[in-house]
């Protein structure tokens, strides 16, 4: 996956620049833990109590791995972009 980017050549951080993309990746972290907690939460009301609104549970639970997928996404995304990393 490596030979797949390429950057400018070094590539040199300033503090605040490390520091935004920890934040970024922090933020993607409880995001996806949220949505991971969501999916248990939904199916474990889904076998406690299966005569309550499935449906709604179901969309729910179909909702969550796009969600977390995004996450990822917006985060691969700033990271690439501070890195100045390119398709090559």
């Amino acid at each position: 996956m490596s030979a797949d980017y390429k950057t400018g050549g070094t590539v040199t951080l300033t503090e605040e620049q490390i520091l935004a993309l920890h934040q970024k990746l922090r933020d993607m972290r409880h995001d996806v833990n949220g949505r991971l907690a969501n999916i248990v939460a939904a199916a474990e009301l889904m076998r406690l109590r299966p005569d309550q609104s499935v449906a709604e549970r179901l969309k729910l639970l179909l909702e969550q791995p796009h969600k977390a997928a995004e996450s990822v996404a917006e985060f691969s995304k700033a990271f690439e972009s501070t890195l100045g990393l390119t398709r090559g």
